[in-house]
């Protein structure tokens, strides 16, 4: 059963989670609701009700579970992406190359975290979401991005990029590799704060959110082909 009541501090990262298991469910929401930071402001048991429970509330994070009943996480992601002022999803799963993990990126969450991570790691996660950034520094989102963009390739859409400058793109590329900032700026021969800049520019020429999505976009449009071997 959803709840619209807050169980944290009402301050800070307000977030909803979603999973159709009650004690699962019930469990991610007391373990965020010990951080004086953040604020559960609602739950869902499935995709319908997180995607009506974060219209009213207005979470900076969701946590999606996949596989539930009435609408699935993927279809919620993309409903909840479509609109204004859209949560941050983090997208939870029980096996990391799941081809369901794969669709949640595509449709617009911006990372996945294993159910069985530790405390530490779900905390850090939601703040790193929050805070504007892509859940894409473990190598395995990466890999999970290629793997599904090889086995499943969309018809390739190069011209989405042309509105990229030369510079761009190489940026774009190098994101794709999973590249940091400090590495771009390393590579590319500029400061970090240039590599924001150009990072920044990018989404917003190609109406993306974040890293995740840029990372998805070079795999889907061809600009980067996944290893074969």
């Amino acid at each position: 059963m959803s709840t619209n009541a807050s169980t944290g501090t009402g301050a800070g990262v307000r977030i909803v989670v979603a999973d159709d298991h009650e004690v699962v469910r019930a469990g991610y929401a007391g373990l965020l609701a010990t951080q004086p930071d953040f604020s559960v402001v609602g739950t869902a048991r499935d995709g319908a009700e997180a995607v009506r429970v974060c219209r009213e509330q207005r979470p900076d994070v969701v946590l999606m579970d996949v596989r539930m009943p009435v609408m699935d996480g993927i279809q919620a992601t993309a409903e909840l992406h479509s609109g204004p002022d859209a949560p941050r999803v983090l997208v939870l799963t029980t096996f990391d190359l799941d081809e369901h993990v794969y669709d949640a990126l595509a449709a617009g969450a911006s990372g996945f975290l294993l159910k069985d991570v530790t405390a530490e790691r779900l905390f850090e996660a939601v703040r790193v979401v929050a805070a504007g950034e892509a859940l894409l520094a473990p190598a395995i989102t990466r890999r999970l991005i290629a793997e599904f963009a090889r086995m499943r390739p969309r018809a390739p859409a190069r011209g989405t990029l042309a509105v990229l400058t030369p510079r761009e793109t190489d940026v774009l590329r190098l994101l794709a590799e999973g590249l940091s900032n400090p590495e771009l700026a390393e590579r590319l021969h500029v400061g970090e704060e240039t590599v924001k800049t150009h990072v920044s520019r990018i989404l917003s020429k190609l109406g993306l959110r974040d890293r995740t999505q840029a990372v998805v976009m070079a795999y889907e449009t061809g600009l980067v082909v996944p290893r074969t071997g």
